[in-house]
Formats: C-alpha cells, sequence, structure tokens
C-alpha cells in the first residue's frame, strides 16, 4: 500500500532539486564582461575638490542629487575609485538614479550591486566622483552612508 507512494515523493524531490538549480544558476547576473570594460582610474587627476551633489545608495540604484545650479552633461561618474559610468545628464535641481549594475571597471567587473537575489555582500559605495572629460580632474560628491552602514 505504501510501495506505490514513493514513486511520487521520489519524482517530487527530483523536480524540486532541478527547480532549485535551475534557479539559483539563472539567479546569478554576469558580473564581468570584458567587452565592457572602463578605462582604469585617473589618479593623477584625483582632487579634493567637491560639488554640492549627494549620492544616496538605495539597493542596487545610487541616487545623485544635483543641488548645483549647473547641468553637467557627459561625465563620467566613478565609484569608489574604481567602477565607472558614462551618464548623459545630471540636470541641476533634479535627481538622477544611476544602477550599479551599469558601472564597470577596467577589466570588465561590476561592483555586486545587491538587490533581492544577491549572492554576496553589496559593494559599500564610499566615494563618488564625477569626470567631465577625460583630461579634466575629478570632482567629490556628497556620499551619504546608510543609517546602519549595511549598504543594502
Amino acid at each position: 500500500m505504501f510501495a506505490g507512494l514513493r514513486q511520487p515523493a521520489r519524482i517530487f524531490t527530483v523536480l524540486a532539486t532541478c527547480a532549485t538549480v535551475t534557479l539559483a544558476s539563472g539567479c546569478a547576473q554576469q558580473r564581468y564582461d570584458p567587452d565592457l570594460a572602463a578605462r582604469p582610474y585617473p589618479r593623477d587627476l584625483h582632487t579634493t575638490e567637491t560639488a554640492a551633489m549627494q549620492v544616496f545608495r538605495d539597493g542596487p540604484w545610487l541616487e545623485v542629487v544635483n543641488a548645483t545650479p549647473e547641468t553637467y552633461r557627459d561625465v563620467d561618474v566613478w565609484v569608489n575609485q574604481r567602477y565607472m559610468k558614462s551618464v548623459d545628464a545630471i540636470p541641476a535641481g533634479q535627481r538622477v538614479r544611476l544602477s550599479l549594475w551599469e558601472f564597470f571597471d577596467h577589466r570588465g567587473e561590476t561592483p555586486v550591486a545587491g538587490g533581492l537575489w544577491r549572492t554576496d555582500p553589496p559593494t559599500p559605495v564610499r566615494l563618488v566622483q564625477l569626470q567631465p572629460d577625460e583630461d579634466e580632474p575629478l570632482v567629490g560628491l556628497i556620499t551619504i552612508r546608510p543609517a546602519a552602514d549595511d549598504d543594502r
């Protein structure tokens, strides 16, 4: 009588295992693409100049609040002196949301952006800078760390 119940239990176990493996491998986002590699961080152009712009981390997003009367166009945004993303514009008096999944370093790696299905702890965002042109000095932004400093 109970022998017939073992077969459905085995099938369920196999299907559950296959579903788990499929979901686990499907949720892992690729964090390396050499074709998207950025140029190396320009250490010789680092300055202590800052702009009145705040950066907040919201999970896998950076929210840049431009409190200046100047619109920044065609700038490169650097995170932690490693990851870069080119941005079309950061309008004066406006907020811009940038996905950390779109930042790359010189090897084509991205930071661990976070999110619901992350497998590693998120990369802390400690330093954010703008670079108006490849040959121009960087300008620091005010990075607001989370209250618990857990960089969710």
